[in-house]
């Protein structure tokens, strides 16, 4: 690949990325089901694309491609698609984790979000299965410790990891028939590709120069 080739590659890629979340949120609005089997699967592997063209981390890599895994298994309806796409959800939370590394956290905001951890999962508890809610809570600590964690990188990560934790608690909602928004699978898919991109785009950002 030539050089000029090499430096228009990320370029493509986030275009292609866009244009598949498009798709995507078109589809999820006027319920194609075909348009989000179709559209869905491409989401994370572009973008995952994207960072490796950039030469980025490889945990972030890994942690998009295991959001990949998710994705696809939560199109699924088949027995334990669910549980397997949480897990898949839960290590790519992982690899994020280690990405932000020791960096502080304020006080304050981990209290909120310890608040909000505890108010959610006492809100849904009754609702959810009795066979999800040790998963469920399981899932939800790792989750709100990564939405706390990503704001130690600046303004983007941390609210990449906030719109994250906001779509997977409208998911628990639909999991537990608690009430939801209007339009609740739109704000879901919504917040979640915002929320990869904005992580995505933080990490990348607080990488040292040289790394580029």
């Amino acid at each position: 690949m030539s050089g000029r080739a090499a430096h228009r590659l990320p370029g493509a890629l986030l275009a292609a990325f866009a244009l598949a979340a498009l798709a995507e949120l078109v589809s999820v609005a006027v319920d194609a089901r075909t348009g989000q089997l179709l559209a869905k699967p491409l989401l994370m592997p572009l973008l995952a694309a994207y960072v490796a063209a950039r030469r980025g981390p490889r945990l972030l890599v890994a942690a998009l491609l295991l959001g990949w895994g998710g994705d696809v298994f939560l199109l699924s309806s088949a027995d334990g698609a669910f549980l397997a796409g949480m897990g898949c959800f839960a290590a790519g939370h992982l690899c994020y984790l280690v990405l932000f590394g020791r960096r502080p956290t304020r006080a304050g905001l981990a209290l909120g979000y310890g608040l909000a951890l505890v108010v959610a999962l006492a809100l849904l508890w009754s609702g959810l299965p009795a066979e999800l809610r040790v998963p469920v809570a399981v899932y939800s600590l790792l989750l709100a410790a990564m939405a706390c964690r990503a704001s130690a990188l600046g303004p983007l990560a941390g609210a990449g990891g906030a719109l994250f934790l906001l779509s997977d608690t409208l998911i628990a909602t639909g999991v537990a028939e608690a009430p939801q928004p209007p339009a609740a699978d739109l704000w879901i898919m919504l917040t979640y590709i915002a929320a990869q991109a904005l992580l995505t785009a933080g990490i990348l950002r607080s990488r040292p120069r040289t790394h580029d």
